[in-house]
């Protein structure tokens, strides 16, 4: 079968929910993708930062092989012999003495959402059915009916509706905006570090320091959504550190499994996560022991490997090589770490139309927010690679 023929099949039977690029791909082996056809491409989104370390890493696959060929899932009516060891590592890790697994990173966000308003009710004392929590404009938590009710993304709503109540939107990035808009009743702050769907934005210096400090004086919680920003991405092992905090709760995913197993968690202290209780929350497939064999793996290549400090150098080189680029349609080159956005202005004609010629051109990247190329290869990217890709992508953004 060639490309046309599995496009064919993918249209006529799928829902129609994405509009990928028209690669199909077979195969993948650390930062390259395989299509059906043989070719060879530069992956440089690495599945929106799933696959932080690399595809198909063979220490990751043999976890997964040798756990699936032990047992794969217990459900929580049981323990199992894996997970003890998760929670163990990630706290060693991390510092936060509690851990409460999920599957993908939508599901951590609305568990961290139940989490913060039962301690909001059973803590803070905000009286039932009552209280907010705070997100920003523009940001991103995912496509469930609580996620989509604080989007200020029209498409994400267009028809869901009704939606979950209890949610304030701010600009991101705007510390006054936080410091009037809490009050008594609010129960938690929810920001990603850097908005990813957003456009790579990247608020400015101190930004989460000060959101933070707003959040202690008043009793706030304050929480950040890394699943797309941590576990390396942006040179540190959460992207909250380069604000020296220690949020009250993290939600973590994507790299958490190296994209190999679908697996979540929300790290956060006994105080917060302790107001769980047995009955209250729960996912059949959440901390199964397959799952945790995967994260534990993943986790130990991403630290021995020395993937969080190459994410770092190989960051900030692809990113300075990038802003050299001299192209009229470039408005503006930012990022961190392995977490690069390109933003093109609206004359441009869409940053769609440089992914597809990126694409022929054997390198894959996706639009975001339609003037927006995101650039997030696996973290294993050398620089070699780097100067491979540099003067293909060079002479896309320099295109008529």
């Amino acid at each position: 079968m060639q490309t046309k023929d599995f496009i064919e099949l993918e249209e006529k039977y799928g829902a129609h929910n994405y509009n990928p690029l028209d690669v199909v791909i077979e195969k993948g082996k650390g930062v390259w993708l395989y299509d059906v056809e043989g070719n060879k491409y530069l992956d440089c989104l690495a599945a929106y930062s799933a696959v932080n370390q690399g595809h198909c890493h063979p220490r990751i696959i043999n976890a997964l092989k040798t756990q699936a060929e032990r047992v794969t899932l217990t459900s929580r009516a049981f323990r199992n012999d894996q997970l003890p060891f998760l929670y163990k590592e990630l706290y060693e890790l991390t510092g936060y003495d509690m851990i409460l697994p999920m599957n993908s990173g939508a599901e951590a966000v609305e568990t961290a959402l139940k989490a913060a308003r039962k301690w909001g009710h059973k803590i803070k004392g905000i009286k039932a059915d009552s209280g907010d929590i705070i997100a920003c404009r523009n940001n991103f938590a995912g496509r469930t009916i609580t996620t989509i009710s604080f989007s200020t993304e029209e498409q994400y709503k267009d028809g869901f509706g009704p939606f979950t109540k209890g949610f304030k939107v701010i600009p991101f990035g705007d510390t006054e905006a936080l410091e009037k808009v809490i009050n008594k009743d609010t129960i938690a702050f929810l920001v990603e570090p850097i908005q990813g769907e957003g456009g790579v934005i990247i608020p400015p210096e101190g930004y989460l320091k000060k959101c933070f400090d707003i959040c202690k004086r008043n009793k706030v919680l304050f929480i950040t959504d890394e699943i797309q920003t941590g576990l390396g991405r942006t040179g540190k092992l959460f992207a909250h550190q380069y604000d020296n905090i220690k949020p009250d709760m993290v939600i973590i995913g994507k790299a958490l499994s190296g994209g190999c197993y679908p697996v979540s968690a929300v790290l956060s202290s006994k105080e917060i996560l302790g107001v769980f209780n047995p009955g209250d929350h729960g996912s059949t497939f959440g901390g199964n022991p397959l799952g945790a064999a995967v994260a534990r793996e993943s986790l130990r290549v991403l630290i021995e490997e020395n993937l969080i400090e190459n994410s770092r150098i190989s960051g900030e080189y692809f990113l300075n090589k990038l802003k050299e680029i001299k192209s009229r349609h470039i408005k503006e080159v930012r990022g961190r770490g392995l977490f690069i956005g390109i933003e093109l202005f609206p004359e441009a004609g869409g940053a769609r139309r440089f992914c597809k010629s990126l694409m022929q051109n054997r390198i894959l990247c996706k639009e975001t927010h339609d003037n927006v190329i995101r650039i997030a290869p696996p973290l294993v990217i050398t620089k070699a690679e780097i100067d491979e890709a540099f003067p293909k992508i060079k002479e896309v953004l320099l295109m008529d």
